[in-house]
C-alpha cells in the first residue's frame, strides 16, 4: 500500500522516461497482432477505393459557405485536501462558427489580416459541472441518486445561448425525442429502482413518478447515465458519456435554428462537424436512433441536400490503417476508400463485422485523402435508413448525397496546427480545451464554492 501525501493522494514514484522504455520493451517482447501494422496484399481492397475525380465535386457557385464545428471537453479533480475521494466534474462543448469564404480569401492574400480572421470566427460555449464523486447533492442518497438529481437541475437550468437560440438543455432532449419542430410531450424512462421492472414509463417534462413503485422519476433518466455511476472511483467515464450528451444537444440546437430561420439559405449552405464520429457509446447509446431518425426527418424537409452533417475522428484504428495506406501509396490524394463489412472487418479484426456500429452509429465511417495529402476519418449521416445494420448497411456513397460537398470542406480547409486537421475542428478544440494547470485550479476553486469546502479546507491544518 503507498503512504499518502499531505494532500490525502497515494504517493506515486516520479514519472520518468525510463517508465515508457520499459513497457515499451516489455510490448516488443510480447506477441499481438496489429492490423494497421501487417497491411500486406492489398489487391483486394483496390475495387473499393474510389479514385480522385471518379465522384462527383460541387461546383464554385455551389459550394458551402460556412462551417460549424462542435467540440467538447471533460475534467475530474479531487478538491478536499485529505479527503482523496471527492471529485468534482466539469464538462463542456464549444461551437465554432467559420466563415469559409473570408478564410478562403485571406488564404489567397499575400498578407494574412489577423482582424480578418477574427471576424469569419465566432464562437459559444456551454458549460456544466457537479460532484462525480465522494460528495452528494444532498444526505441519506447514494452516487447513484445523487447524479440523477443533479441532471435533472443541470438540464432544467443550463441553456444553450446563440443568437436567437436560448433553449435549455431539457428543451432540447425533448426535442430531440420528437421531430424538428415539434418536441416530444414525454420520453421513455427505466425505473432505476433495483426492486422496480418498470420499463418505458412516459415521463413528461415536469417529471413524475414510477406507476409500480412511485419511484420519482426525471426526464433525464431517460440517458441512463446514471447507471454507469458507482460509489468507487471518479466516474470519469460517466463525465464522459454526459460530455457527448452534451455535443449533440449542442448539435440539435443549431442544426434546428438555421432549420426554422433560414432553412432556404443559410441550412442549405453551412456544413456541421462533431470532433468524433456520429455515434452515442455506453448508457446513452439509444439516442443513437433518436438522432438518425430526428436529422433524417430534417434532411427530408428541407430544400437539396441539407443539413450537412459529419464527424470526424482523429485517432482510433481507422485512422491508424488509413495512415498506413498513405504511407504506402496505396491511397492517393484526392481518393475515397468506401469502409464496407469486409474493410471493417480487417481493420477491427472482428469475426461479427456485421454487428459493427448498429447499434452506436449514426452515420457511416468513410476514408478520405484530402487533395493536400491529410487523412481524414469522416462519419457521414445517409439519407435515409441505417448507416449500419445486420445486413452490412449502407457502405455508400450512394445514399450520402451530402459526402461531395463535405469532402469539398475538408479540401478547403487544412490546418497544420494539428496532424490531419482542419480549421474548423481546431478553432472549436481551441475554445473547448481546458489550459494545462489553470483549469484544475478554476475547478477546484468552483468546487469547494458549491460544495461548501472553502472553509472547512481553510480550517484544517
Amino acid at each position: 500500500m503507498p503512504y499518502e501525501t499531505v494532500n490525502g493522494s497515494p504517493e506515486r514514484a516520479s514519472r520518468v522516461g525510463h517508465t515508457n522504455a520499459a513497457l515499451r520493451a516489455l510490448a516488443d517482447k510480447a506477441s499481438f497482432y496489429v492490423p494497421a501494422e501487417e497491411v500486406g496484399d492489398i489487391q483486394w481492397l483496390i475495387p473499393k477505393i474510389q479514385r480522385a475525380g471518379t465522384f462527383p465535386s460541387p461546383s464554385a457557385g455551389t459550394q458551402l459557405a460556412s462551417a460549424i464545428a462542435i467540440d467538447g471537453s471533460r475534467i475530474t479533480e479531487r478538491v478536499r485536501d485529505g479527503l482523496p475521494s471527492v471529485v468534482y466534474g466539469y464538462a463542456q462543448a464549444a461551437a465554432a462558427y467559420v466563415d469559409l469564404g473570408a478564410m478562403e480569401f485571406q488564404k489567397a492574400a499575400r498578407f494574412v489580416d489577423p482582424v480578418a480572421i477574427e471576424q469569419a470566427v465566432n464562437t459559444a460555449l456551454v458549460s456544466l459541472d457537479l460532484p462525480v464523486a465522494g460528495a452528494y447533492s444532498r444526505p441519506g442518497i447514494g452516487i447513484s441518486t445523487s447524479w440523477r438529481e443533479n441532471l435533472s437541475r443541470i438540464f432544467r437550468s443550463k441553456k444553450v445561448e446563440v443568437n436567437r437560440l436560448n433553449q435549455s438543455l431539457l428543451d432540447l432532449l425533448f426535442l430531440l425525442h420528437g421531430e424538428p419542430g415539434k418536441p416530444a410531450v414525454a420520453v421513455p424512462v427505466n425505473c432505476p429502482s433495483s426492486e422496480c421492472n418498470a420499463k418505458d414509463v412516459a415521463i413528461p417534462f415536469r417529471g413524475g413518478s414510477c406507476p409500480s413503485c412511485k419511484e420519482p422519476l426525471y426526464p433525464t433518466d431517460v440517458l441512463r447515465i446514471h447507471e454507469e455511476v458507482t460509489e468507487e472511483g471518479t466516474n470519469e467515464s460517466a463525465l464522459g458519456r454526459l460530455m457527448s450528451v452534451l455535443e449533440l444537444l449542442v448539435l440539435v440546437g443549431l442544426t434546428s435554428l438555421l432549420w426554422q430561420q433560414s432553412r432556404n439559405e443559410l441550412l442549405c449552405s453551412t456544413v456541421f462537424i462533431v470532433d468524433g464520429p456520429l455515434a452515442m457509446y455506453g448508457p446513452p447509446a439509444k439516442l443513437r436512433g433518436r438522432a438518425q431518425e430526428y436529422f433524417q426527418a430534417m434532411a427530408s424537409t428541407t430544400p437539396g441536400h441539407g443539413p450537412y452533417i459529419c464527424g470526424l475522428e482523429k485517432t482510433g484504428a481507422m485512422v491508424d490503417y488509413a495512415r498506413q495506406l498513405a504511407r504506402h501509396d496505396v491511397l492517393q490524394p484526392g481518393d475515397l476508400l468506401v469502409c464496407d463489412q469486409e474493410v471493417v472487418k480487417v481493420i477491427t479484426n472482428t469475426d461479427n463485422p456485421a454487428a459493427y456500429g448498429k447499434e452506436t452509429y449514426w452515420g457511416r465511417k468513410f476514408v478520405y485523402r484530402a487533395k493536400d495529402g491529410r487523412i481524414v476519418v469522416p462519419t457521414v449521416m445517409p439519407e435515409r435508413g441505417a448507416a449500419y445494420d445486420a445486413g452490412g448497411g449502407q457502405p455508400g456513397p450512394a445514399g450520402y448525397p451530402t459526402l461531395p460537398a463535405i469532402l469539398d470542406v475538408i479540401d478547403r480547409t487544412g490546418s497544420s496546427m494539428y496532424q490531419d486537421g482542419i480549421i474548423p475542428v481546431a478553432v472549436a478544440h481551441g475554445k473547448a480545451a481546458f489550459p494545462i494547470g489553470v483549469g484544475t485550479d478554476v475547478l477546484r476553486l468552483v468546487a469547494e464554492h458549491k460544495l461548501g469546502l472553502g472553509n472547512a479546507s481553510t480550517s484544517n491544518p
